[in-house]
């Protein structure tokens, strides 16, 4: 019969023997490091991509939600029978809005046509000019009874992830222009 010590120091003392070479394979600290750097960049990338992108359809149905509350305004003759300006419509609108939005740089445009001319007689509004800045030639027109209107709500989504190419821009300074519009014919007298 064999000792018992001397078996497991045998087998113990050929087990680091063997594991020695292949210890130097399988050494992998700062593997880690080194796989987070070559995936970590790009996978930030796709991560802020994907936020800015969730970021600006968030806010541009935030933008037609409040357009479609403040067209209702206007299709009802509230604001008619108010009577509100632009800057008044404006403030409506802007108190309808959640804190994403500087109300300051919202731009809002109504512009109507008796329903004899249908909407083909309202003139289309051109939102921004040839290099990517708002036109600011825009319109409080609500209209009377019966009358067709288009309600346009304009804003400048800034882009903060423009470097990354995802397609986001569309306008000057790195943002993103938003338009909202309803159109309507406002209810009969």
């Amino acid at each position: 019969m064999h000792d018992p010590r001397v078996l497991i120091s045998d087998y113990l003392s050929g087990l680091f023997a063997r594991a020695k070479p292949c210890r130097l394979w399988r050494n992998q600290s700062g593997g880690t490091a080194v796989e987070f750097a070559l995936v970590g960049a790009p996978f930030f990338a796709v991560l802020m991509a994907i936020i800015e992108s969730a970021i600006v359809l968030l806010s541009g149905q935030v933008l037609q939600t409040s357009t479609t509350n403040a067209a209702r305004q206007i299709m009802t003759g509230q604001a008619q029978n108010a009577p509100w300006n632009a800057a008044q419509f404006k403030a409506y609108v802007c108190g309808g809005l959640t804190v994403m939005f500087d109300c300051g740089k919202l731009a809002i445009d109504v512009r109507s046509a008796p329903s004899s001319q249908g909407f083909d007689a309202i003139t289309p509004l051109t939102v921004t000019n040839s290099d990517g800045t708002l036109t600011n030639a825009y319109l409080y027109q609500p209209g009377s009874c019966g009358d067709d209107v288009i309600v346009t709500l304009i804003y400048q989504w800034p882009i903060l992830a423009w470097g990354l190419g995802i397609g986001l821009v569309n306008s000057a300074n790195h943002t993103n222009t938003l338009t909202a519009s309803a159109a309507f014919r406002n209810e009969p007298c």
